[in-house]
């Protein structure tokens, strides 16, 4: 069974603790009104009592409609849609007669396709959904049923009913376990459709339940049940079990949710709690939040812009139809009378306003909505297929989980990151220990010599065969028997919950709830302490090759609060011992006063452990009496079984217990980074993309793991550190790190910002925000500053900071930073940082900054997580990615995308993303174009006609230009095209900052294309007006009549489009070929069909233009007339774009002239011979531990539950980095960083500084300027041409020879970049030159430009051809190399 995201919402009711909101018509049947659930109340074997509370039935109903339903209730939801609505406004209008120019049909046929195609769409989806519910509502289930079982159908399973459950069952539905053929009332199950974790979990029933095993006991069990209302949470359950006079506190350990899977146990049995929608699995099942694009909501509001347009050019011709009719009609009454109805010209005004209101209303056509939709399925399908982003490992494609995102891909400034299992691999490894103050797991070996791996199989014959350790003093350790190292790793052989199965003799499979659990317990199980299998009371090792049963006396679990987990176990000599792991921040000060000296000393290593990147847990025990464990075993009875703040209540018994405890020593685990994580990073902070890093880790580990990935750097100027721990001691962090900031900026600078002066005193002297009167108050009660300086005068200041920064903030001083009157100061401070890191922080919080960001900066969003305390973040976001890792699906189910691995980020933005948003606004840009050259010349029509609202074209041509004619050219490029080959948006990713503009579609170039299409139809209808007025065939018979004005001018029209559309596709495929040069000739076969006299013969009424399209196209005139107006409207255009390329080239314009002049290189040179200039530098990476400062451990779990209790650290620390050296240039990029400062201006907060990722080469071999795809432009000036390159033979061999520039500080080794496939060329350590600049060379700008314009004029010829080494989807299933 699968969770689906499209479930109706009336399923999921908001569900608050004991409160829930009411539901309607959830058995598919009406039911009176019932009142709000305030908790559930359930007798076992008693349908009539329980059928009297009305709760829901086991039937679940997933789909919207059926068979009767479908077309009203599909239908009223298509017309909620305004662009529906409007177009059966229109169909309505076009059925009045006295208003009508036009035949109903061209409006209802494309509202009918649209209609018909969105139906079909969401009837194809509701009959999945059927079949879905079908599958499920008819599985079968053993229902105790009068003292007997029967086979019953889920959805007729009702709550009360006892169910019996075999292994590798389903459970049916919430269930309270109350019996089970395992001893002790166990069972296990596999929760992978609730968490995704496919580890087993045991359940265990309530004792006095145990033994009621005979269908013929439970059937006189009578147990009544109270407990709280359904919920979502699947970690909590709170009720109450009521059977003979005694009370029996139920929990989450005795439930059974629906979705889980029996395993390992034969059978066992369940009380229905929950059924149906009300069960956990189904509340966690509701509707993501609808996420639509930029371009969406700008398409709308020009969508009604144009309605305005529309209404007045009706207005216009309205005004125009009463002159004439009262000036000139009049004259005319008597052999041309009005029409019936009309008596006057305001009349006759009237009725043509609304007569061109319908000619008119091609200018939004409902085509673009269909066609809009279309490209975005075809780029999904493209992101499915894409091969590079397949995981071969794990078997896993990449995923678009939803179509309406994709272009906005093509849009992301900030990309908010998990780090356990995102960044990194959440694989975990035993790495390094500390025991009784001595650190093993340290190879210092002086030779250099690779270290030998441990083989623990003659030690120990139960050892798992993958388990890597090389120090062999550790083991040494344990084989002579050290005290200390045997009870380090007989803590870790019984604190824990892993459950251990054995498939055969000596083979364990261990299944752990966090991967940290178990690399522990396998690591203890190779040293020889081998965890073998549990009961709900007995936890059996095998110690040294002897089996040892210990009784399992309490387990005081692990939760966020704690941050640590206990067992208390009871050896079988009978001592009684606490053994408790944790993090350090929690247990070192739980400690005995007489460990402060080993207390230090673990301590130290725990800092070099944690600057290594490792998660750590600290270990110690505490051994108890027999009188302390019985006093403290009554307080803990007392605590389990209080039915008000149960939870507190254990947690104070946890905490007594847990005290004067005696240090073991720690323990370090390696989370290794995923693959390609510092390339995919470097190449996204190219792309002027500011990544944060939201974790529940610690800071240390937080930071560390930054330094690994390349996200903090050696180069940065300085790292601020935020870890205040209350509102003013925040406030003030903020203040010192921009005052900073803006201190070295100008210092760096050498104080050439005149505006910096005196504005940080003047501005950090107080709050420097506006508080509202009356409230608060500040603490010094003077006045308080009224200007906020974020809109202030020095708003710029932030922006223009030069120098790389990055933030460090915690959890608790995070909390005060997202306060509503912290907000902006903090969106200030983090977005002038090239990199921010969140330690320690809750699921929520990383949604609220997410949120934050997205209300203060006018930003696309992306959050990319793996696991389920991500999901809030995910669905905040713009843009939710999900990685399929260790940690389950939750976070795949919520997404918007989905992958395996962090590097496939990078392609999905650069490549996909940045494709999709270029296709969708050209596709937009030539739609509009082409529609406004079409229906413009309805109105020039108009003041030659009367304005009698007669159409210039013929109605069919009317209805099947925007279908059929030019339907399929545009759609193939919006679905096709691209500028560049996908692995040049790679190497230059500062190609990516257009969409961040906005750049490629906004107003203006909306404004634009209208303009174009207003002048196109000037031309198309004054040109043929002109020259048909006084032309003759060469019979000397007139040329000046409606028809032949008709023909010529649509002819000319769809030539025109089509020679529009050429020039403007950029990638030519066989499909692009297909559908221009067959929609012109579909055109001339549909127009001589329309026109023929066989069509005319069987609908003599509907057919008025009969054997026009052969007389009028056979005259040359008509010809000459087409080919000039042709010429005017397309000569103008290869102007601008001649001169455009002259002036002012893009950078996508300069990497295809490179693309072009490399392949001339090659032909020329062949593999003979040319040279390179070629410079060599690289960096060696110095190692973390070179950075100073005290850190501690970053805690193994605090993943799973984030905020807790936090670290208390005061200061602010200057850290240094270690990588990424080249990507740090102080100057301007040009005219993309001059247009994002002003729209950071506009925003009234500090932007993020983009000028600090755009650096420029800072040593070139040579005085040559490199071509640098870390400019904006290339070679650093956007007016900047490249003439000529110099190959070497080995650039030769590549398929795709690097082109990004490096500095002479390496990126990385340069064994590193050989290794990393997928990522960009761009991280690399030599300097590869594949340009040279003329300095003022006209000849090169030229060259740029011709070359530029020949590929637009021949664009299939030369741009298919330089796809040949491309592996994207698009040109592997379509592209086809042509001479």
């Amino acid at each position: 069974m699968t969770v689906l995201k499209d479930i109706p919402e009336k399923w999921f009711p908001v569900v608050l603790p004991l409160h829930r909101k009411k539901k309607k018509g959830l058995e598919g049947r009406k039911s009176k009104k019932k009142p709000t659930e305030e908790e559930r109340k359930v007798k076992a074997n008693d349908r009539e009592y329980n059928e009297k509370f009305q709760y829901a039935s086991n039937c679940i109903m997933t789909s919207k409609y059926n068979i009767i339903t479908f077309l009203p209730v599909n239908l009223f939801e298509q017309f909620q849609e305004v662009a529906n609505t409007y177009f059966l406004f229109l169909l309505i209008l076009q059925l009045i007669p006295q208003i009508s120019s036009l035949s109903w049909f061209t409006t209802i046929v494309p509202l009918a396709l649209v209609l018909s195609i969105t139906a079909v769409k969401d009837a194809t989806d509701d009959y999945f959904r059927h079949k879905s519910d079908n599958q499920v509502n008819n599985r079968q289930s053993q229902v105790l049923i009068r003292g007997s079982l029967q086979n019953e159908k889920w959805m007729y399973v009702r709550v009360g009913d006892i169910i019996k459950l075999e292994n590798n069952q389903f459970v049916a539905a919430d269930l309270l376990l109350l019996s089970s053929s395992e001893p002790h009332g166990l069972c296990y199950i596999e929760t992978a459709e609730l968490d995704g974790e496919t580890n087993m979990k045991v359940r265990q029933s309530v004792s006095v339940t145990a033994e009621l095993g005979d269908p013929n006991n439970l059937a006189s069990f009578d147990g009544e049940v109270v407990c709280e209302p359904p919920n979502n949470k699947l970690d909590r359950f709170c009720g109450t079990l009521y059977w003979r006079d005694k009370k029996y506190t139920l929990t989450n350990q005795n439930m059974l949710l629906r979705g889980c899977v029996l395993r390992n146990t034969e059978a066992c049995y369940g009380l229905v709690i929950f059924a149906g929608p009300d069960t956990k699995l189904m509340q966690n099942s509701g509707r993501t939040k609808f996420k639509r694009t930029s371009i969406d909501r700008l398409m709308n509001t020009l969508v009604l812009w144009i309605f305005g347009f529309l209404v007045c050019m009706g207005v216009i011709l309205a005004v125009g139809n009463a002159v004439w009719e009262r000036e000139v009609g009049s004259l005319f009454q008597s052999y041309l009378p009005w029409d019936p109805p009309v008596d006057n010209f305001l009349f006759s005004a009237f009725l043509s306003f609304w007569s061109y209101i319908i000619i008119l209303n091609t200018v939004v056509p409902i085509s673009l909505y269909v066609s809009v939709e279309v490209i975005r399925l075809g780029h999904s399908y493209f992101i499915n297929w894409d091969q590079q982003m397949f995981c071969s490992q794990c078997n896993t494609a990449a995923e678009a989980r939803t179509t309406t995102l994709n272009e906005e891909l093509g849009q992301v400034e900030y990309i908010f990151s998990d780090k356990t299992g995102t960044l990194t691999q959440n694989i975990m490894s035993f790495n390094k220990c500390s025991i009784n103050g001595q650190t093993y797991g340290e190879i210092t070996d002086p030779l250099g010599t690779q270290p030998k791996r441990l083989d623990f199989t003659p030690f120990n014959p139960l050892a798992d065969p993958d388990f890597c350790f090389y120090d062999d003093k550790l083991l040494e350790s344990v084989k002579v028997g050290d005290l200390h190292t045997h009870e380090f790793f007989r803590l870790l052989s019984l604190c824990h919950t892993v459950m251990s199965e054995e498939k055969s003799e000596g083979e364990l499979v261990y299944k752990a709830q966090s991967p940290d659990e178990g690399a522990l317990v396998t690591a203890a199980r190779n040293f020889g302490f081998v965890f073998r299998s549990r009961t709900p009371a007995t936890i059996t090792t095998t110690e040294m090759g002897r089996t040892v049963t210990y009784s399992l006396l309490a387990i005081l679990d692990f939760n966020n609060i704690r941050k640590r987990m206990s067992v208390i176990v009871r050896n079988p000599e009978g001592r009684i011992r606490l053994y408790c792991k944790g993090a350090d921040t929690v247990l070192l000060e739980r400690l005995h006063p007489c460990n402060q000296e080993l207390m230090s000393i673990t301590s130290d290593h725990l800092n070099e452990y944690a600057a290594d990147g490792l998660r750590t847990l600290a270990l110690a025990y505490r051994d108890l009496s027999e009188d302390e464990w019985e006093a403290w075993s009554e307080s803990y009875r007392v605590a389990d079984k209080a039915t008000d703040c149960r939870e507190d209540r254990l947690a104070a018994a946890y905490d007594k217990i847990e005290q004067d405890m005696m240090l073991l020593g720690a323990t370090a685990i390696e989370d290794k980074l995923q693959e390609g994580v510092p390339e995919t990073i470097a190449v996204l902070s190219l792309a002027n993309i500011k990544i944060w890093v939201l974790t529940g880790d610690k800071q240390e580990t937080a930071v560390n793991i930054g330094y690994s990935c390349k996200m903090l750097t050696d180069d940065m100027t300085e790292v601020f550190i935020i870890s205040g721990h209350t509102v003013q001691s925040v406030r003030q962090e903020l203040r010192r790190a921009r005052e900073r900031m803006i201190n070295l900026s100008r210092a760096r600078d050498g104080g050439k910002e005149e505006g910096m002066e005196g504005w940080a005193e003047a501005h950090f002297m107080g709050n420097g925000y506006k508080e509202e009167q009356g409230g608060g108050g500040s603490a010094g009660g003077g006045k308080q500053l009224q200007c906020n300086p974020i809109a202030s005068a020095p708003t710029h200041m932030m922006d223009n900071i030069s120098g790389e920064f990055a933030l460090v903030i915690n959890g608790h001083s995070l909390a005060h930073a997202l306060e509503a009157d912290m907000e902006t100061e903090f969106v200030s401070t983090a977005c002038a940082c090239k990199a921010v890191i969140c330690c320690r922080v809750t699921p929520l919080q990383k949604a609220q900054v997410v949120e934050v960001i997205k209300k203060h900066k006018k930003a696309v969003t992306l959050a990319v997580g793996d696991g389920a305390n991500d999901v809030s973040m995910i669905k905040s976001a713009h843009i939710g990615v999900g990685i399929s890792g260790q940690e389950g699906i939750q976070a795949v189910l919520a997404s918007d995308y989905s992958f395996a691995q962090f590097r496939f980020l990078q392609r999905l933005l650069l490549v996909h993303g940045r494709w999709s948003y270029l296709r969708m606004c050209r596709f937009l840009c030539y739609f509009f174009y082409k529609n406004f050259a079409f229906t413009m010349v309805h109105f020039w029509f108009g003041f030659f006609c009367g304005f009698s609202a007669q159409t210039v074209y013929d109605q069919y041509f009317i209805t099947l230009y925007n279908i059929v004619y030019t339907s399929l050219p545009v759609l193939a490029m919006g679905i096709f095209d691209q500028d560049v080959p996908d692995q040049r948006s790679l190497e230059y990713p500062k190609l990516y900052e257009p969409g961040q503009l906005n750049l490629l579609f906004n107003k203006r170039e909306f404004f634009i294309c209208i303009t174009q299409g207003i002048y196109t139809s000037v031309v198309l209808f004054f040109v043929p007006y002109t020259m048909l007025s006084d032309a003759t065939q060469s019979t000397g018979v007139p040329l000046a009549d409606y028809q032949t004005f008709a023909v010529t001018t649509a002819t000319a029209l769809v030539i025109v489009v089509s020679v529009q559309i050429v020039l403007d596709t950029g990638f030519w495929t066989v499909i692009n070929h297909v559908f221009v040069w067959g929609s012109l000739g579909l055109y001339f076969t549909i127009m001589f069909a329309l026109h023929s006299q066989t069509l005319f013969r069987i609908f003599p009424s509907q057919f008025h233009f009969v054997g026009y399209a052969q007389s009028t196209l056979l005259q040359p005139v008509v010809w000459l007339t087409i080919a000039l107006a042709v010429a005017i409207c397309i000569v103008p255009v290869l102007a601008f774009r001649f001169l455009k390329l002259d002036l002012k080239p893009q950078l996508s314009d300069t990497v295809r002239y490179t693309q072009l002049v490399r392949k001339k290189r090659r032909k020329l040179v062949g593999r003979s011979g040319g040279g390179a200039w070629r410079a060599a530098g690289s960096l060696s990476e110095g190692r973390l531990s070179a950075r100073g400062g005290s850190r501690r451990s970053g805690y193994a779990f605090a993943h799973q539950e984030g905020f807790g209790e936090l670290i208390t650290s005061g200061k602010n620390m200057r850290l240094s980095s270690m990588a990424l050296a080249t990507f740090a240039s102080r100057h301007s990029s040009g005219w993309i960083d001059t247009l994002r400062r002003k729209k950071n201006i506009q925003t009234h907060t500090p932007p993020c500084a983009s000028g600090e990722s755009s650096p420029v080469p800072s040593s070139v071999t040579g005085s040559v300027p490199p071509l640098s795809s870390s400019s904006s432009v290339l070679g650093g000036s956007q007016e900047t041409p490249i003439e000529e390159e110099t190959v070497t033979p080995a650039q030769n061999m590549q398929a795709e020879p690097a082109s990004c520039v490096q500095t002479s500080a390496a990126l990385a080794s340069s064994s590193e970049a050989a290794a990393s496939q997928g990522s960009a060329q761009a991280i690399s350590t030599d300097i590869s030159t594949t340009a040279a600049v003329r300095p003022h060379g006209i000849d090169s700008t030229r060259s740029l430009t011709f070359s530029l314009v020949q590929e637009a004029l021949g664009g299939w010829r030369s741009i298919t051809s330089r796809t040949g080494a491309t592996n994207s989807p698009e040109s592997s299933s379509v592209a086809r190399e042509t001479s």
